[in-house]
Formats: C-alpha cells, sequence, structure tokens
C-alpha cells in the first residue's frame, strides 16, 4: 500500500494525463493533473491478481455462473454498509453513467424533467439532456462553506412536470456525508412530488475518518421508489473495467429496467466482473481502509494550503477525494482566477460551471495522488496568488 509512489501515467492512453494539455492548455512534462476522478496509485494487489491469472490463462471467453460476483457485492455491502441486499435486486451496467442513462430511459419520457441538486457530477446533466429531457436544477445552499438543501424552494420550483431526482451521495463535488435527517427530507421530496429517486453512491466507501456514510436504502419508506447505484470503479481505482451496479429492490421497478436492458442487449464486462470478486474482499477492505487514511492526510495538506491565500476557500471533505475550492473572495473574474490555476501554476483542475448553478465560482482539484504532488500543488497556488499574500 505504497501511496506515495510515483507511477508516471503519460502516454498510457489515460484521460487524466493524456488529454488535459488538449482540454486545459496544461502540458504534461511539467503540469499537474488534478481534474478527472480517478487516482494515481495502483490498484489493490488482489485486483491485479485477479486480471493477471485472466491474462496467465489466455482464453478471453464470455463470463458464466455470476453468483460469486453476486455474493461478492452482498458480501461488501453487508460487512461495510450494514445493508442486506437481495442478490436477485442486482444488474450490471457499463459503469454508472450508463446506469444513470438507462434509469432515465426506464423510468421516464422525453420531455419530462430530471431534478439535480447542483452543483453536481456533471456527467448527469449530460445523459438527461442528451436523452431529450429536461434537468431542473435545484442549487443547494452554501452555508459558510457547507452544503445544505432548501427544500420550501425546491417545492415551489416543481410544475408537475418532473418524473425523477438524482441524489448523489456522498456529494460531488462538495463532499458532504448527508446525514439521515436530510436523507429522510430527500425521501419526502421524492414522494411529495412522486418521483422516482436514484441514489448515485459511487463515493460511499471513500469516508473522511469521523464520518459515516448512511445509504438512502435504509430510509424507511422509500423502496418503492428508489434506484441505488454503487461500484467498485471509484473505491478501488479501477474506472477503466465500466462496471456498475443499479440494485433495485421494488418488483415493479426491477421489471422495467430489466425490459431496458434486455431491449438494449447489454451484458457486463467479463473483466469487471473478475475485478469486482477480488475487490470486495478481506483485501480489498484493508486496502480501503489505508486508501481513506492516506487521502485524509492529502486533504488536511491541501485545505491548509489553499485556505491559507486570502480571498480561497476550500470546502471541508467529509467524503471523496476531490477538493471544491470557492475563489469568490480573491474578488477576481472566472476568467482570472481560473487563467492563474492553468498559466501560473499549470495545474489542471475541473471548472465549477460544468457542475450546474453554483458553481461558477469555483474549481475542483482531484487530491487522489502521491502526497509529493499534492505538497507541490499547494506551492504552485501560493506561487500564483503570491500578490495576495
Amino acid at each position: 500500500m505504497n501511496f506515495d509512489e510515483i507511477i508516471d501515467r503519460r502516454g498510457t492512453h489515460n484521460v487524466k494525463w493524456d488529454e488535459m494539455q488538449a482540454i486545459y492548455g496544461v502540458s504534461p512534462d511539467d503540469g499537474l493533473a488534478m481534474w478527472v476522478a480517478d487516482m494515481d496509485f495502483a490498484a489493490p494487489d488482489c485486483v491485479r491478481e485477479a486480471i493477471h491469472n485472466q491474462a496467465n490463462h489466455g482464453v478471453m471467453g464470455y463470463f458464466g455462473n455470476d453468483g460469486p460476483y453476486r455474493d461478492a457485492i452482498c458480501w461488501w455491502m453487508e460487512n461495510r454498509h450494514g445493508w442486506s441486499v437481495d442478490p436477485k435486486s442486482i444488474f450490471t451496467t457499463h459503469g454508472l453513467v450508463n446506469g444513470t442513462a438507462l434509469c432515465v430511459d426506464a423510468f421516464t419520457n422525453v420531455g419530462d424533467g430530471v431534478v439535480l441538486f447542483t452543483p453536481v457530477y456533471h456527467a448527469f446533466a449530460r445523459v438527461i439532456r442528451a436523452a431529450g429531457r429536461n434537468v431542473v436544477e435545484c442549487q443547494l445552499l452554501n452555508n459558510n462553506g457547507r452544503y445544505e438543501y432548501d427544500f420550501d424552494a425546491y417545492d415551489a420550483q416543481m410544475t408537475g412536470s418532473e418524473r425523477m431526482v438524482i441524489l448523489c451521495s456522498p456529494h460531488n463535488p462538495g463532499g458532504r456525508v448527508w446525514s439521515k435527517a436530510e436523507l429522510e427530507a430527500v425521501a419526502a421530496f421524492a414522494k411529495r412530488h412522486n418521483l422516482i429517486l436514484v441514489s448515485d453512491e459511487i463515493h460511499h466507501d471513500l469516508i473522511m475518518p469521523g464520518h459515516t456514510h448512511i445509504p438512502m436504502t435504509k430510509i424507511d419508506g422509500i423502496e418503492d421508489r428508489l434506484v441505488m447505484m454503487t461500484a467498485t470503479t471509484k473505491t478501488f481505482n479501477i474506472a477503466g473495467s465500466h462496471s456498475g451496479n443499479v440494485i433495485i429492490a421494488d418488483p415493479d421497478l426491477r421489471a422495467k429496467f430489466a425490459a431496458r436492458m434486455a431491449a438494449l442487449g447489454l451484458s457486463p464486462n467479463s473483466f469487471g466482473l473478475f475485478m469486482a470478486m477480488a475487490a470486495y474482499s478481506p483485501e480489498g477492505a484493508a486496502w480501503v481502509d489505508e486508501l481513506c487514511i492516506y487521502l485524509d492526510g492529502n486533504r488536511r495538506l491541501f485545505d491548509e494550503g489553499a485556505n491559507a491565500i486570502p480571498g480561497v476557500k476550500s470546502m471541508a471533505l467529509e467524503s471523496t477525494y476531490l477538493a471544491w475550492v470557492d475563489f469568490e473572495g480573491t474578488g477576481m473574474t472566472r476568467d482570472e482566477f481560473t487563467s492563474r490555476v492553468q498559466t501560473a501554476a499549470k495545474i489542471a483542475p475541473n471548472h465549477g460551471p460544468s457542475f450546474g448553478l453554483g458553481g461558477e465560482n469555483f474549481l475542483r482539484f482531484n487530491l487522489a495522488t502521491p502526497r509529493s504532488r499534492i505538497e507541490d500543488a499547494v506551492g504552485r497556488l501560493k506561487a500564483a496568488f503570491s500578490d495576495l499574500q
């Protein structure tokens, strides 16, 4: 578990490092890639061993008997999250962006509204609009650097054309771990407006010390409209496997989703299943525990440095490895502070507006990288904004 090891990803056909110059104008030769939400760490040994075993076998055929794969998912959810999952309720999708798109396709029609609590993961809006549905942005309250809901305002926004709400839990990009009371309020909102509730919980294993994630499925009275989404990909840095779990307890919702899966002829990537079985194990759990401690150290170092710059405020992360940094207090325009980060500091971050309403003055920085790079990033940011200090 050597998270300090520098692994050179340049020239390996990865988006994070090989595409940042084209998108952000930051060269991988002397820049830092802190945008795409994958980690610069090697996957756990148990996962890599599973892939080696398949490669050494030499025959890459169709996957059969997915019972052990489903059992591994059930074991993980029970042991890590106190959630008892019926193996029959699990669908395997081509990642959770695909899972989101399938939910939109299965449970809404063209022209329907889909509610997002923004700012939020940008792929949600992208697939909603691509499907001909309408994005309904319910903006989160930024209460002194902490996101909160405002359901009185959201109730007033509803027109009756909305059919679904997508929750990001834990929240990306703000890093909130929603409380039980907040989850109950989301569930009540969905019930009031007769909305299907899709809960994307892809970051549910990446929780900072002192915080506890509550799966939405543990909120009473929501099962008949709830779709849960989880994955190994974010937890174990195997996003390239494009494997996700859509878990639906309600039989009627499950039948609708199964019908769309069948109509589209979807089946899983066998390598993703092998990796998931290996990851959802005691060895994988030990790796995640060490990872979260390391990420918390990165978070502390980055926040201390960023928050020392006058007018800059990094939200306190309760989960994920994605720092959400507010530059409004600098008094600079978005173009100016973004240029300082990309041109002067030579750091490629995600731009806040892509996350929807409320993201205008923010940049998102990926902290899942060796600590020496976090130290480097902090030094670059301080130098880029040195005139403010």
